[in-house]
């Protein structure tokens, strides 16, 4: 049987704690009653969608399989608590 050579994987690079690492995210003016603070902002397709969530837009549902738009404060939203998910035309209308 023959032998398999193994390459030695690189170590990953961490990524930053604010999630603007992610392919994708982009730097948007966040909503108005936050006063146009800067959000990370990042579309969220609808295989990737497992999970309920509650849109600060309109307090409707979002359900899974549904695509939508995740977004979260660039200075202060390093947690995972401070990320909104949010419906497209709510997040347009912010």
């Amino acid at each position: 049987m023959a032998r398999r050579n193994r390459r030695a994987r690189p170590e990953p690079r961490p990524l930053p704690a604010d999630g603007s690492g992610y392919y994708g995210t982009r730097e948007v003016e966040g909503p108005s009653w936050h006063f146009g603070e800067p959000y990370l902002m990042r579309h969220i397709g609808a295989s990737a969608a497992r999970k309920f969530y509650v849109c600060p837009g309109c307090n409707q549902n979002i359900p899974p399989g549904v695509a939508h738009i995740v977004a979260w404060p660039k200075e202060t939203g390093a947690r995972a608590d401070d990320r909104r998910h949010w419906h497209h035309p709510c997040w347009e209308r912010r």
